[in-house]
């Protein structure tokens, strides 16, 4: 998929209010080494260097523009460009950190552990990934790929995002890998001004990519003419043009005895 830095930035702050609950939630106190797994433009990596401003820095990204957009925002940190999935290696890290990535990558029963073996003593994986597929606006999402003439195109779009797990999963499967577990799912309500175009607009940077990449430009522009057409019997417009998102997250925190 395609990623465009700009698009995701343009919410930062409404993106970063989960990235500080779950730095928060770290026991972690004195890390010399951090990773910041699927950094995107690096606002998270900014993040985790202020939460332990002793460590060396490291952040990765399956995107070209995003490890680009990263560097020239931290330009002290270490980042490369490779895929989670991939990532392998002898170097362990006091904190690594997970936000909005996982849910893009495959395999969760196998990714964790793996993930787990790149932690130092007493190291946390601290995770942050949307759960949101049930709400109205993923459900549009793939409604409107399902009915316009787009279809053929679009019939594995739905299939990006990783199989969704539960905290109860989530949960037993770190655990049984013999590691503390703090998990817990929070629900924010992002008042985003400009109506339903807004929540086409947030959209746009993360969970529409899959629907807007495998279209050309005039299919690209009916696809989102409708879909905003859609959302806007689900999220209704106040009198002064705001909307509310509600955004559901889950987290969990799993720490080395």
């Amino acid at each position: 998929m395609t990623w465009s830095p700009t698009q995701y930035t343009k919410f930062e702050d409404e993106r970063n209010r989960p990235i500080r609950d779950l730095l928060a939630q770290i026991p972690n106190t004195a890390v010399a080494q951090a990773a910041d797994i699927g950094c995107g433009p690096g606002n998270s990596t900014e993040l985790l260097g202020r939460r332990y401003p002793e460590a060396a820095l490291f952040g990765m990204d399956s995107s070209p523009a995003m490890i680009e957009a990263a560097r020239r925002r931290l330009p002290a940190a270490r980042f490369a460009v490779a895929d989670i999935a991939d990532w392998t290696g002898s170097e362990r890290f006091d904190v690594i950190l997970a936000n909005a990535a996982l849910q893009w990558v495959p395999d969760h029963a196998r990714l964790l552990p793996a993930l787990l073996a790149r932690l130092a003593p007493g190291g946390s994986l601290a995770v942050q990934m949307p759960d949101n597929l049930d709400e109205p606006a993923h459900r549009l999402m793939r409604k409107v790929a399902a009915d316009g003439p787009w279809a053929g195109k679009l019939v594995d779009a739905a299939q990006a995002r990783a199989s969704r797990h539960d905290a109860d999963w989530y949960f037993r499967v770190v655990r049984g890998a013999g590691v503390q577990v703090d998990v817990w799912r929070t629900v924010y309500h992002h008042p985003l001004a400009g109506g339903p175009a807004a929540v086409v607009e947030w959209f746009k940077g993360t969970g529409l990519r899959p629907f807007l990449d495998p279209l050309d430009e005039d299919e690209r522009t009916g696809y989102l003419a409708q879909y905003e057409a859609a959302l806007a019997g689900a999220y209704p417009t106040m009198a002064d043009g705001t909307v509310l998102l509600p955004f559901p997250r889950l987290f969990f925190v799993a720490t080395l005895d």
